[in-house]
């Protein structure tokens, strides 16, 4: 084995050994990430549902390894032991699967093109993943390839044996593609025309390959036949090219992409590659990274929490990608997915707002608001160009999830200081949203006629998942009340969507004491079972989304009979074996089995609806409770490795969860001022905020055991609130907790210290 091993395999272990710090002073943070953190899952069974995404902060493209065929959701699987190619992806989640892709890869011996022909065994002992580089050695090609990106291109160097025929494979995939080899340029051009979601029109991916060795063969592979011309077209076509190879003899390879030409690609590779080498631009990749990475420094010396926050810290910088390019004169210009044609300004691509609203967005607001204003201008862009605003867009729009969650990724940044210059343009998107019923079941809000006129979504009309709808189309009101007075909207507009906010009660069955689905005459569904999954809810059931009140818990107590019975209904979730009803599936869903498994009950931390629920605690007066349970979320559910999560990771989500749970405090209703506290996982933390200032966060005492807050004070003042200001903590200064192994039960206990809801606002 070891003679067999590749020299850039044994510098890049020296690199990591010697070179833990970066040449420029700071601790490397990119060293604690694990890219493949969540990538041991299945279908049947989501420990992340991840894949090592190989990129930059939001780059255009990622690039990652493939051991399954390609097209496969599951395109990278840690059991796996063979890779078939490395492809350039956009790929959000295994259940959005992929758009944008072609793959590479380097053979010897016989020319073969064929997925299972040319794949190769593997071990993870010989691969290297960090954020921004992969490495590993092909052991049946004898080939070590390594990748490094730049935002729409990359760098691949591979390390040959001595060998007259080693080459290298492009796959542009299935469903229409084109390539053309240009030996005398020494270049390769293609694309590809394959995604999963959506109809699109002039959609393509365009490829620009640059090989820095001539080649002695080129030839092109139709479906499933090899040929000597240097140019195809069909539905799967592919290229390979061949040259001799000394031992160890590297061969690099330039690549960049467009959705929008050949020529807007050599623009990308030629700003961001140029003639740099393959060490500089992965150094330049890795400063990039510390410079996100680094805005929370963590000084602690427990390794095993580290990586684990950093590896969440990744994920949440990955998606939604960047889908503009920046032209020739230096201006962003994109390829639309609503109307097929390119424009000018700001475009991004690969998230679900069902998912993501609720701490990935708000955690961008907090710690990076440039890249969210360039994200509002590109939501403008999609109403302006599709008549409406995606739920999901992959890269447009795509019919999945309910809500129209748009609202509050829109009113956030708003209220949290992104001032966007479309925000009048946003506005009316957003009431469009609310009012009409789309041209499919995501976009727009399905069943607007009922909800309007009865407030609510009835369950005996045709509607799946109308009480999930409900809930979420409540909130979604809310955001809009609290956008309309920031915009000084007339007065009976404003008190329109406050009246629609509390449309929440509508489904709250005192006699039950959950929400439940109401038919179109008022009558509740029957028969109910708070266990039943999907029906009137959203990969969830009534124990789940109850607690779908963002902006009004204190309502809510209401509802459930006073602070009391609340507590005493947020305790049987963890007490309460999680059973359940499977039927309106026909089938255990993944989500169910992922709930069944992690022994807490009927919480269902693996997916989004009841992600905030632990925080609830604070507005009843008993925050300790909610202390105790983040740090059982933190301890139990989330490691650093291959199965490191309870269920779908979802494009940032659950991980930003943890990054705020770390921190001490979570943004239970994101369109609102507050972030709701918790149990702060480390001692000393520094948040470098991108107005300049610090957030200084310690956690005297702070341990394991010593989970419950005893005091906290803000700048030396003590207060008792369960409750922060995102305005006061971007303002800089030392927030100080001292922490113990017993609850405080006088802290956090009066009407005063709970956090915002409605009901309590003055009319």
């Amino acid at each position: 084995f070891y003679p067999a091993m590749k020299k850039p395999f044994i510098l890049s272990l020296l690199f990591l050994t010697v070179f833990g710090l970066s040449s420029y002073g700071q601790e490397d943070w990119s060293s604690f990430v694990e890219p493949r953190m969540g990538t041991e899952s299945k279908i049947a069974l989501s420990n992340g549902n991840t894949y090592p995404a190989i990129g930059l902060p939001w780059g255009m493209n990622l690039w990652t390894p493939v051991t399954n065929k390609m097209g496969h959701g599951w395109c990278y699987q840690y059991s796996a032991d063979k890779i078939k190619g490395f492809k350039q992806t956009h790929q959000p989640s295994p259940w959005m699967n992929d758009y944008g892709q072609f793959s590479i890869m380097p053979t010897t011996g016989k020319v073969v093109f064929h997925e299972d022909e040319r794949e190769s065994w593997f071990t993870h002992k010989t691969e290297v993943v960090q954020p921004n580089y992969y490495s590993v050695y092909l052991a049946d090609h004898d080939v070590t390839t390594e990748m490094t990106p730049s935002e729409r291109g990359s760098i691949f160097r591979m390390t040959y044996p001595k060998s007259k025929t080693s080459s290298i494979v492009i796959d542009a995939l299935d469903r229409g593609s084109y390539i053309k080899v240009l030996p005398e340029e020494g270049k390769i051009i293609g694309y590809s025309t394959k995604y999963a979601r959506g109809k699109y029109e002039n959609f393509k991916m365009y490829f620009v390959i640059y090989v820095n060795k001539k080649w002695t063969q080129s030839q092109t592979w139709v479906d499933s036949v090899l040929t000597p011309q240097l140019e195809a077209k069909s539905n799967h076509v592919g290229a390979a090219i061949t040259f001799e190879t000394e031992d160890e003899e590297q061969v690099e390879l330039r690549i960049a992409s467009s959705f929008i030409s050949w020529d807007q690609a050599e623009i990308s590779l030629n700003r961001e590659i140029g003639q740099i080498g393959f060490d500089q631009l992965r150094e330049n990749g890795k400063k990039t990274w510390n410079k996100y990475l680094g805005r929370i420094e963590i000084k602690d010396d427990r390794l095993d929490e580290k990586r684990t926050f950093y590896s969440c810290l990744y994920r949440a910088l990955l998606f939604p990608n960047r889908l503009y390019e920046i032209d020739a004169n230096g201006k962003k210009i994109h390829w639309s997915p609503y109307d097929g044609q390119v424009h000018d300004g700001e475009m991004f691509a690969g998230t679900g707002f069902w998912d993501t609203f609720r701490a990935l967005y708000p955690f961008l607001n907090f710690l990076y608001p440039e890249i969210n204003e360039e994200m509002q201008n590109g939501l403008a862009n999609c109403y302006k160009e599709g008549g409406w605003l995606p739920e999901w867009s992959s890269p447009g729009y795509a019919n999945i999830m309910v809500g129209k969650n748009s609202a509050s990724v829109v009113i956030e940044a708003y209220f949290k200081g992104i001032k966007s210059p479309d925000i009048d343009v946003l506005y009316q998107a957003l009431l469009n949203g609310a009012n009409n019923e789309g041209p499919m079941d995501a976009v727009g809000r399905r069943g607007a006629p009922y909800y309007t006129k009865l407030g609510y979504v009835p369950y005996n009309v045709g509607i799946n998942e109308s009480a999930a709808r409900t809930l979420e189309y409540a909130y979604d009101d809310f955001c809009i009340y609290q956008l309309a007075k920031q915009l000084n909207r007339p007065k009976k507009e404003i008190q329109l969507y406050r009246e629609r906010a509390m449309n929440y009660k509508k489904l709250y069955d005192p006699t039950v004491g959950w929400m439940r689905g109401r038919n179109e005459d008022g009558t509740f569904q029957s028969p109910f079972n708070p266990y039943k999954w999907g029906d009137a809810f959203t990969e969830g059931n009534s124990i789940h989304y109850s607690w779908s009140v963002f902006h009004d818990v204190n309502g809510l107590i209401g509802l459930m009979g006073g602070k009391q019975r609340f507590v005493e209904k947020l305790d049987s979730v963890f007490s309460v074996p999680p059973i359940f009803d499977e039927s309106a599936y026909g089938g255990v869903i993944h989500e169910i089995r992922e709930m069944q498994i992690i022994n807490m009950g009927q919480y269902a931390h693996g997916n989004q609806p009841i992600q905030h629920m632990i925080y609830l605690y604070n507005y009843a007066g008993q925050p300790w409770k909610t202390q105790y349970w983040s740090r059982e979320v933190i301890n139990r559910l989330y490691k650093a490795t291959p199965d490191g999560y309870c269920g779908d990771e979802d494009n940032g989500q659950t991980s930003a969860w943890y990054v705020f749970s770390a921190l001490g405090f979570y943004p239970v209703c994101p369109a609102t001022n507050e972030y709701v506290l918790g149990s702060p996982l480390f001692e000393n933390v520094t948040v470098h905020l991108p107005n300049g200032k610090k957030l200084n966060i310690t956690a005297k005492g702070n341990s394991s055991e010593n989970r419950y807050v005893q005091t906290a004070s803000w700048n030396g003042n003590i207060f008792k609130a369960n409750f922060l200001q995102h305005t006061e903590l971007q303002k800089g200064g030392t927030l100080e907790f001292n922490m113990g192994n017993t609850p405080n039960e006088k802290r956090g206990v009066t009407d005063a210290d709970r956090p915002y809801s409605l009901s309590l606002e003055k009319n």
